[in-house]
């Protein structure tokens, strides 16, 4: 678990407002899609959002006659069946109506979805239960799990913020007895390892300070591979050498851990439906999540991202929608919160609930992990952004 460790703003890191930013885009798989015109999309977009709120097949009729439509029924048919042979919708029988494909729901979130934010209420609600929490990381991660399982009627998932490069902040070097040495070294985002030491022989705690102090101004606020220039370039002693190949050591492994602190909500919601029951595997499997994450994180980049049907690539997640975002310090600090339900979900209110929760978790993350000023804090973007938005009608 991250301990509170604040870290002292430097030139060499040059954190700014621009290394955070809210999250504003969706974005979903790359596909090339088939273009449609202005009444094609129209007609797709609602039979988008009117299959995800009833669940039934729509039909020409139903489009005209109860959705107003101020097109002929031959015309709306005509354009139904296009769309099916474009493969945004799918006939069950010959006489029924249309549902969505993966690819329909696809155009949707990509090019129809348009802006929507969750009430203002609601977003008030979410931000006094921030508030009220207490000021460490795994509360912030558990109400955020509950508050999007909550808000989406699905299965949710938070990790714990990772760095992408693990940074050399100290180390000390302490004698315990005889020939060991307690080393302690500690890494910007506050995690601290500790491993002890055999030396060659017995040195006294004044020596094995000074090796620690020049390496501390050597290695200060450098990764793994930065210190290992610096060591080369760089003439240690025989001690200074074996405490940076340690060093280096470390670095290298924490770079490469796998997702540590996982917080799970809403598993209920999902195990009742068939579809999404095999999602509860992608959840509870570390292994599993990490490599899904990997990869949707080296595809989508910043923002919002909605993985529909698992994208053709994860069997556990054929029936389902993932949507997820990052959160925290762009390149340096940085979590996943997503949402995971059915297929037929609301996708205007759950990305707008992963966005704005994204958005709370980052502005936690850089003040609580990265801001060291505290007259600083309210100039934050993402305190400015988020009221704006709580102060929208």
């Amino acid at each position: 678990m991250l301990k509170k460790v604040k870290v002292i703003k430097s030139n060499a890191t040059g954190y700014s407002q621009a290394a955070i930013h809210p999250v504003d885009d969706c974005n979903v798989a790359m596909t090339e899609f088939h273009p449609l015109t202005e009444r094609q999309e129209r007609l797709l977009a609602m039979v988008v959002r009117s299959f995800i709120e009833t669940g039934k097949p729509v039909g020409s009729k139903m489009l005209v006659e109860e959705l107003g439509l101020d097109f002929s029924s031959a015309t709306v048919r005509n354009d139904l069946a296009a769309l099916g042979e474009l493969g945004y919708l799918a006939q069950l029988h010959t006489s029924a109506g249309r549902i969505p494909t993966e690819s329909g729901y696809r155009y949707f979130v990509q090019k129809l979805l348009g802006e929507f934010h969750l009430p203002l209420h609601e977003r008030q609600m979410i931000r006094h239960q921030f508030h009220q929490a207490r000021l460490e990381l795994d509360q912030w991660m558990r109400l955020s799990a509950a508050i999007l399982a909550r808000t989406s009627g699905s299965a949710s998932f938070v990790t714990a913020p990772q760095a992408r490069a693990n940074r050399f902040k100290h180390i000390q070097l302490i004698a315990t007895q005889g020939r060991l040495v307690l080393m302690v070294l500690v890494l910007f985002g506050g995690e601290v390892k500790q491993q002890m030491l055999t030396l060659a022989e017995p040195l006294p705690q004044a020596r094995l300070s000074a090796a620690a102090d020049r390496l501390n101004a050597l290695f200060l606020d450098h990764d793994s591979e930065e210190i290992a220039a610096r060591a080369g370039a760089t003439h240690l002693d025989a001690l200074e050498n074996d405490i940076a190949v340690l060093v280096l050591d470390v670095l290298r492994n924490a770079d490469h851990q796998p997702i540590s602190d996982i917080y799970r909500d809403g598993l209920v919601n999902i195990l009742d439906d068939e579809g999404t029951r095999h999602a509860v595997r992608l959840l509870e499997e570390r292994t599993l999540l990490a490599s899904v994450l990997a990869e949707t994180r080296a595809q989508s980049g910043e923002g919002v991202q909605v993985v529909i049907g698992g994208d053709g690539r994860w069997e556990e997640l054929k029936d389902c929608t993932m949507i997820l975002s990052r959160y925290g310090v762009t390149d340096n600090l940085s979590g996943t919160l997503a949402v995971v339900g059915p297929t037929r979900m609301p996708y205007d209110r759950n990305v707008a609930a992963v966005r704005y929760v994204a958005n709370l978790m980052s502005s936690f993350v850089y003040e609580y992990f990265v801001q060291d000023a505290p007259e600083s804090r309210s100039n934050t973007l993402y305190q400015i952004e988020v009221k704006k938005s709580d102060s929208d009608e």
